[in-house]
This record gives structure tokens, C-alpha cells and sequence, in this order.
């Protein structure tokens, strides 16, 4: 299985380097991957897909086969909300909500997840 993230404050890249995964950082969301992926993003605004996600998803989202999302609780309603965004419109799981840069027990609990394709 291959991954991809989109990182804009870093939190989503620390997950990524402490899990120890090799996955392909998308920019600008020109990127192509032609097999299946686990996308792991941020939640940008109050609850929006960020744009970059969106456009890289345009491009390769038929090989999406679930997505792991960060957030931050103190925006109530719409935390990881890009996560149920993406869920919906791609129909895939959303396999773990992490908050921020996530937590021992988060990174456990996102392996776990991992293990599992």
C-alpha cells in the first residue's frame, strides 16, 4: 500500500516520520499515483478539504482506499471534517481522526489501522 499526505503546519508530517512510513508529500496536488493509497491530510479552515488535497484527489482518487485526518478539537463541529468530506465523496473509511500531531496512543491506534491492508 502506498501513502500520501498533505502537510501545511507540520502535524501531519510528524505523524508520518514517527509512524516511519515512505510516502509521497503532495504540494500542489499535481502529483500522480497510479496504484492504491491511505491519504492522510489536515483539516483546513473550519472544516474544508485543503485545496491541494482537492486537486490531487481530482487526479487520483479512483485509488483511494481510506484516509486518516488531523484536526483540531477546539473547532467544535467541523474537527477532521475534511475526513467525512473525503469519506463521502470518494467512498472510503475514514480510518482514524487524529487531533493535531496526535498522541502515542493515536499512533499506535493509526498502525493498528495501517495493519490491517
Amino acid at each position: 500500500m502506498k501513502y500520501c499526505y498533505a502537510s501545511r503546519t507540520g502535524n501531519v508530517e510528524s505523524i508520518i516520520a514517527n509512524l516511519g512510513l515512505d510516502a509521497l508529500r503532495i504540494d500542489i496536488g499535481n502529483e500522480k499515483l497510479d496504484e492504491d493509497f491511505i491519504l492522510f491530510t489536515y483539516t483546513d479552515g473550519y472544516g474544508d478539504v485543503p485545496n491541494e488535497v482537492i486537486e490531487f484527489l481530482a487526479n487520483n482518487g479512483t485509488h483511494i482506499k481510506g484516509v486518516v485526518v488531523s484536526g483540531d478539537t477546539s473547532y467544535g463541529d467541523a474537527y477532521c471534517l475534511a475526513g467525512d468530506k473525503i469519506s463521502e465523496e470518494y467512498n472510503c473509511p475514514i480510518l482514524y481522526r487524529v487531533e493535531n500531531a496526535g498522541s502515542e496512543e493515536d499512533l499506535e491506534a493509526i498502525k493498528q489501522e495501517l495493519a490491517k491492508f
